[in-house]
């Protein structure tokens, strides 16, 4: 079995047995190989097939290594080009990676293992960088539901109920734990239906000052209490033809809930001093972190607010319910804090990400990506640069099998898994069509291609394209 897949590797040198050499050791690790002579007949090869590695010696006839580093930077800006040096050259290597390059090795190879070493550090990097790419590229094709990212069953069970509820007006119930994205499912449901346009109302609930909530929601008349100095309609009345979103519906007093049961019932309100009642037409959204029903029967809550509410309830899984969206949800983060950047994430942090409990769930996760682009330094997030919550568990165990309670067992502390996973699932739905799995995953033809060749998907038994099917 190829040890690297998907690596395609270019060595450029006058001498030919260098080349072989360097050719010998890279198709033993599974690199697809080329080779070229001279700086002109290896860019009219890139031309025809890019290359991840390059590997160019620096003193060639015509074009030297340093104009053929510069060249190649220019046309391929994400390839890892390294230079090969002789005795009393390394002056000009350092030079060579002020300019790019990936690192310089010297000539001869003593011993060939050094080479083998050096080529598997350079792969390494690029396939770091490809993993990243290609959350990036996944987590594009979310972008357009405000944030809730995921693959898994139950995101995507979530998704589905926010599709069919964006054009009613049916009161929805959303349930989760802090931090599990409830406001965002709120806005989704808002925002990517037919009442877009008009208004987004949030209240938090438990924030509100008790003696004031009536005043808030409802609003007041001038006189109502010392200090109206003139009228202020409530927020029902701002949202109205749009949406009022309940956040921690739970901590409203019950006299509070009394009241909201009549906006609910009777669609109107009636601001504080006024004797006359106000039509407004809102849809109801109400999220909350505790049991209601549990809350109802030990008198905690109204029982008829209860199901006038629940009419629709939506269940936002825990983060450590979807482990293996964390990957995807983390790299939605670093395009949000440090966009344009360039930051990856190690194999080594990611493995702790997946294996932390999350308590503070995606919000925490969040407040974890964020602190370490801050705190950071350099291009990548590792291990250490990870809150004292997760690093005080000690570095992550290499495979270990994490389990998922309510999500059974996962095998998905490599980030490999995970994506390898997430590629397979798609193409076993579109029957092994790679022009629709493509657009599925939100990635592009060519990256597509590697990574079906790089796991071996699809190889052993191939299926026709939906135009072949029809024939």
């Amino acid at each position: 079995m190829s040890e690297r897949l998907g690596i395609r590797f270019l060595v450029v040198d006058d001498e030919e047995s260098i080349r072989r050499l360097c050719i010998t050791v890279a198709q033993a690790m599974g690199f697809t190989c080329m080779e070229a002579a001279t700086g002109e007949e290896a860019l009219a090869r890139l031309d025809e097939q890019p290359a991840n590695i390059i590997l160019t010696d620096l003193i060639m006839p015509r074009m030297s290594g340093l104009e053929f580093l510069e060249r190649v930077k220019r046309i391929l800006p994400r390839a890892e080009v390294a230079v090969m040096t002789g005795h009393g050259s390394v002056e000009t290597a350092v030079q060579a990676m002020k300019l790019g390059a990936y690192d310089y090795i010297a000539k001869p190879f003593s011993p060939l293992e050094e080479l083998r070493l050096f080529l598997r550090r350079m792969a390494d990097k690029i396939e770091l960088v490809e993993e990243n790419e290609f959350l990036r590229e996944r987590v594009d094709m979310e972008t357009g539901m405000h944030g809730i990212v995921g693959t898994t069953p139950k995101i995507q069970d979530v998704l589905r109920m926010v599709a069919r509820l964006r054009d009613t007006r049916t009161p929805v119930l959303i349930v989760g734990e802090s931090g599990t994205g409830k406001e965002l499912v709120a806005r989704a449901i808002h925002f990517r239906g037919a009442f877009a346009s008009r208004p987004f109302v949030a209240v938090d609930c438990g924030s509100l000052v008790p003696t004031l909530i009536e005043s808030e929601l409802f609003g007041y008349e001038r006189g109502a209490f010392t200090g109206a100095v003139r009228s202020k309609p409530g927020l029902f009345q701002s949202a109205n033809g749009g949406t009022v979103f309940l956040d921690e519906i739970g901590e409203l007093p019950l006299e509070m809930q009394a009241k909201l049961l009549r906006v609910l019932q009777e669609k109107e309100v009636r601001p504080l001093g006024s004797n006359q009642s106000v039509k407004v037409d809102v849809r109801i959204i109400a999220a909350t972190n505790r049991d209601l029903e549990a809350a109802y029967r030990a008198g905690n809550f109204r029982k008829d607010l209860y199901f006038r509410l629940d009419v629709v309830t939506i269940r936002l899984p825990a983060l450590r319910e979807r482990r293996s969206d964390i990957p995807m949800l983390a790299h939605w983060f670093l395009d949000r804090h440090a966009k344009g950047s360039g930051i990856q994430v190690t194999g080594a942090a990611m493995k702790a990400l997946l294996q932390y409990d999350w308590p503070g769930n995606v919000r925490e996760l969040e407040n974890c990506i964020e602190r370490a682009t801050a705190l950071g330094e350099g291009k990548l997030i590792d291990f250490s640069d990870l809150p004292p919550s997760i690093t005080s568990q000690g570095p992550p165990a290499g495979g270990a099998i994490l389990e998922s309670p309510g999500n059974g067992t996962l095998s998905a502390t490599d980030l490999e898994e995970i994506e390898r996973a997430t590629i397979q699932r798609v193409f076993e739905q579109v029957n092994g069509d790679k022009v629709m799995a493509g657009k599925m995953l939100g990635i592009s033809r060519a990256t597509l291609y590697r990574k079906l060749k790089r796991y071996n998907i699809g190889a052993r038994a191939e299926l026709p394209s939906t135009s072949q099917r029809l024939q």
